[in-house]
């Protein structure tokens, strides 16, 4: 799909893309304990939720959706299916359904459904070596809870892009137990409350610390745009945010634009309509903005290294307001539609080996069904 040509825009075609993130909320197969203090879904309800997410699949129609908090792939492609779209490639890595695995063990994963071409995938586990952050009553923290994921893309016309699912360590008290998953401590104290609060934010920031590295491997010295959207567990503003963006660098350095990153709600173009609307959860009444997506300075409109535009950023939120229910989602979906320009054919960028453990070898690309 080509956008129109309009004065004082880019002198040459341009290539749309429509990339959303969707916290599914707990994406398991019927009959199976994903939590211990759940309980599995039944038939019923899992059929009400894989219609619920199709229809929003659906009404999303991303070229790119990238989805977290999923214990089983075949629910999610059961879910793509109740769409009625077609996804050339769909792989949750650490949640396969087959003969010898039975989807994710211990914390959901991320995932990715597409239909571009997908030159390689990867997943990220370990923290860079030297990166790991020592946790209050639990040592060292030194791997993702759950692991990012980056695919490197190519367009139809032929332009590479690398795109980065993540989801960051949530906000909820780490409280320390025994290996039978027992409290070792008293959860009533709201001293000991206090210092299993800063053990989640110590993680996540150690998360955010390790995304951030590889980000700049993705984004130093290339010209291959960068997409990273998810669940990032804070808001925009907040210190971890920031820690992944790097943004306020440019301020006072500026080659540190090579490797920044943008918020894709900010740099929409003028015609897009900003409303009041921009939130993707709501705690306790208070309406906050935790799914994100995130755009290289390629996507800077008029900027140095400018290879197209964020045309528009949309937030599917209405959900929140109809009651809380485990067949839907507790997030928003968001979708942004990106702009490329018709490029010649690029070499996509080698996925980074050195700052981060991998899980998946990034080539071949593992084989997935088309839905």
């Amino acid at each position: 799909m080509l956008w129109p040509m309009r004065p004082n825009d880019f002198s040459q075609p341009l290539a749309t893309l429509m990339v959303a993130t969707c916290n599914v909320l707990n994406l398991a197969n019927p009959g199976r304990l994903f939590y211990e203090n759940q309980d599995p879904y039944s038939q019923t309800e899992f059929d009400r939720k894989l219609t619920w997410l199709g229809d929003r699949f659906r009404m999303l129609n991303a070229d790119v959706l990238a989805v977290q908090e999923v214990w089983d792939d075949a629910a999610f492609k059961g879910a793509l299916g109740r769409s009625g779209l077609r996804y050339d490639f769909v792989a949750v890595p650490g949640a396969e359904n087959d003969a010898t695995r039975t989807g994710a063990q211990g914390t959901p994963r991320v995932g990715i459904a597409t239909r571009l071409k997908v030159d390689a995938l990867q997943s990220f586990a370990e923290f860079p070596p030297g990166f790991q952050v020592e946790i209050p009553g639990l040592g060292l923290h030194t791997r993702f809870e759950r692991p990012p994921l980056v695919a490197t893309l190519r367009m139809k016309h032929g332009q590479s892009l690398n795109v980065l699912t993540a989801h960051l360590k949530s906000k909820r008290p780490k409280f320390l137990q025994d290996a039978q998953g027992n409290p070792t401590e008293d959860r009533d104290d709201r001293k000991v409350m206090a210092l299993a609060s800063l053990r989640s934010l110590i993680m996540r920031g150690a998360e955010a610390m390790a995304l951030r590295c590889l980000v700049i491997d993705l984004l130093h010295r290339t010209s291959v745009p960068l997409v990273v959207l998810g669940d990032f567990n804070d808001t925009p503003d907040s210190v971890t945010t920031q820690l992944i963006c790097a943004t306020n660098e440019i301020a006072y350095d500026r080659s540190a634009r090579d490797v920044a990153l943008f918020n894709a709600y900010d740099l929409q173009g003028d015609a897009a309509l900003k409303k009041d609307v921009a939130y993707s959860h709501i705690h306790q009444s208070s309406p906050s903005v935790l799914d994100q997506i995130l755009v290289s300075e390629e996507f800077v409109h008029n900027g140095r290294n400018s290879m197209g535009d964020v045309r528009r950023v949309d937030y599917f939120n209405d959900h929140l307001h109809e009651g809380r229910d485990r067949t839907r989602s507790d997030h928003g979906f968001v979708r942004a539609l990106l702009r490329l320009k018709m490029a010649q054919q690029t070499e996509p960028s080698p996925a980074p080996s050195t700052s981060a453990g991998s899980s998946l070898a990034s080539n071949p690309v593992p084989s997935a069904p088309k839905l």
